[in-house]
């Protein structure tokens, strides 16, 4: 059993919060497969305090999804102190996590996402006026390594973070330059969990059992957190869960591949406008 605050999470599988991709129809399949915590898209502070309707849509989600985690990013403490603590009124959360991981330019030049471990003052700023937002839900981050090989910082940030008051970490083991290219330095995790005593969760290159097992021992984390391995294979959550809990697993053969996909495409039908959901299914499908 794992515990993120006074969050009580049995399966510390967590599904990685993924733009355009983690919305509430994939989030419900992951779940149904066993994915202990899943998170939303990452949603701008900014849209957050403006009320914008596409965002705000973004963060709904259903009883049946929990425990569920809202990501939010920002470049400015008061905007993103203030979307935590709209967060937290309006759709009650059981986590809200700081995204300082994702590399994509148009997020990161402001200093938004991993932008901001280019300065450790920022973090710091920006993650105490979200605990301070939040009241008693629990506040996690999810972060890189760093910016470049040049400058790794996650054991140092990792350290700050936990001083300030994050209740976990999910450390995607790769630099903002790599973006989703070369390999995780699993080393790092290992390095992050042995100079802290919240939570670690490993991220990055897990795409089957086999590779949960090697992070898991390789680096002693607490939970393990999937995102691209998910993608068109929801069942891994199932598969790694059974394996936890000594139970067989048998795995998908096609009529039952092409099930799941209709369930996910009548979901995407039911939760979206039909020219979104069109655009959705093929890029699932292809996954698939």
């Amino acid at each position: 059993m794992l515990k993120i605050g006074n969050l009580k999470i049995k399966n510390p599988l967590f599904l990685a919060p993924m733009a355009g991709v983690t919305d509430h129809p994939f989030r419900l399949i992951c779940k149904k497969f066993g994915a202990g915590v899943v998170y939303t898209e990452f949603v701008s502070a900014n849209g957050i305090i403006r009320e914008n309707i596409k965002t705000l849509d973004m963060m709904r989600f259903t009883e049946e999804e929990r425990p569920l985690g809202i990501q939010i990013f920002g470049d400015d403490p008061e905007v993103v102190g203030k979307s935590a603590k709209m967060v937290n009124e309006m759709f009650k959360p059981d986590i809200i996590d700081i995204n300082y991981g994702c590399p994509v330019p148009k997020v990161t030049k402001s200093g938004a996402g991993s932008g901001a471990m280019k300065n450790l003052c920022l973090m710091d700023e920006i993650t105490s006026a979200v605990i301070e937002s939040s009241k008693d839900t629990p506040v996690t981050v999810k972060m890189r390594a760093g910016w470049d090989k040049d400058n790794i910082i996650s054991t140092k940030a990792g350290m700050m973070l936990e001083s300030i008051g994050i209740k976990a970490i999910a450390l995607h083991a790769r630099t903002s330059k790599q973006m989703y290219t070369g390999k995780a330095d699993w080393n790092l995790i290992r390095e992050l969990k042995e100079a802290v005593k919240i939570p670690v969760i490993g991220n990055g290159d897990v795409n089957d059992l086999d590779s949960y097992k090697k992070i898991r021992e390789e680096t002693n984390c607490d939970g393990v957190m999937i995102g691209r391995g998910a993608l068109g294979r929801p069942w891994i959550f199932k598969e790694i869960a059974n394996y936890n809990e000594n139970l067989p697993f048998k795995r998908p053969d096609l009529e039952e591949t092409i099930n799941t996909s209709i369930k996910h495409i009548d979901l995407l039908i039911s939760s979206k406008h039909p020219k979104v959901a069109i655009n959705l299914s093929k890029k699932h499908l292809a996954y698939y």
